[in-house]
């Protein structure tokens, strides 16, 4: 079956005064339907603007310049802002880390939900929309959802705001979600409530869904597959079970030690060493070579291409042992 998504050499760069930025600097993965794909990194990595990319949000000086977005077989890359309105909402999805992206502060919650549902299908009357935004408030954990429809986005805590933010994506039951850090402002109760219906979503209606962290723990308990994201690139991605067992990128590696439970009670938690260099000025070879335990100088003149290992992994490092290469 082919993929829902498929990004193949994805390449955004935001022109600035200071230089060129290439936030996305030749990103290939793909989603299948009823999938659930991680894409996992630290701040400034380049994760959210993927996002942002295949949902058509990249503005001046912000701009693709090459790659392809493959959604069911339509190139999203080359089409127009008007024409992705038709998917945006609809057959795609965004779940903002920030709710008050998605929120109008001066409409009750219950007028955005059946004008989200009604945008896209003007066949639904508006007490059917309303007792379906009724019962997907209920879905993402709000108690006394009637009396919620009813409230103004700023009678709700910041974690409710997420978690309506959360039902609206869910509303049309879209072909692909992206969800951007959406749990990062909940509860941990609430947290593997969303999750799990995310989870049970995806199952049911066969929704692809690229779930977008910094938190490895949450993409352990949610995902089937895992995207490392460093610098603009994917350096490291396959299915999860495998990378959390065995991370092969010395980045993974260190992302995965530095996760508590992945550390000995009342040892220091391990460290990468450095900082992310800049984006404006990336070294020549290897972007994290000034980082790594096991850079050479080959590391630091060229590039490495991707390696596919035996697991259906890929790697992008010159260290991958010889044994575990296909």
């Amino acid at each position: 079956m082919d993929p829902i998504l498929k990004i193949n050499n994805l390449q955004t760069h935001f022109f600035t005064k200071a230089g060129i930025l290439k936030a996305v600097d030749g990103v290939s993965f793909e989603i299948g339907a009823g999938e659930i794909v991680g894409l996992v990194g630290e701040s400034g990595s380049g994760k959210s603007i993927t996002g942002f990319s295949v949902m058509g949000l990249v503005d001046p000086p912000g701009k693709i310049i090459d790659g392809s977005i493959n959604f069911k077989g339509q190139d999203l890359s080359a089409l127009s802002n008007n024409q992705m309105q038709g998917f945006r909402g609809n057959r795609i999805a965004m779940i903002f880390q920030d709710p008050m992206m998605t929120l109008n502060p001066v409409l009750r919650i219950e007028t955005q939900m059946i004008e989200a549902i009604q945008a896209h299908d003007g066949s639904i009357s508006r007490e059917d929309a309303r007792i379906r935004s009724r019962d997907t408030l209920g879905l993402v954990g709000i108690s006394s959802p009637d009396e919620r429809l009813r409230a103004y986005p700023h009678q709700f805590s910041g974690g409710m705001r997420q978690r309506v933010s959360i039902a609206i994506a869910m509303l049309n039951r879209p072909d692909l979600i992206i969800a951007d850090e959406p749990t990062t402002a909940l509860d941990v109760t609430i947290q593997g409530q969303v999750i799990s219906e995310m989870q049970k979503l995806c199952r049911e209606t066969q929704t692809a869904l690229l779930w977008i962290t910094h938190d490895l723990a949450v993409v352990a308990g949610i995902a089937d597959r895992v995207c490392v994201m460093y610098a603009g690139r994917i350096v490291e991605q396959g299915l999860v079970a495998n990378i959390i067992a065995n991370p092969m990128h010395p980045y993974t590696q260190g992302l995965m030690g530095s996760v508590p439970s992945q550390n000995r009670r009342g040892k220091p938690l391990q460290q990468i060493n450095g900082m992310v260099p800049s984006m404006l000025n990336l070294p020549a070879g290897c972007a994290f070579q000034n980082r790594c335990n096991y850079a050479n100088e080959k590391c630091s003149k060229i590039q490495p291409d991707i390696t596919q290992l035996a697991d259906r992994r890929q790697v992008r490092c010159f260290n991958v042992p010889a044994g575990q290469q296909v």
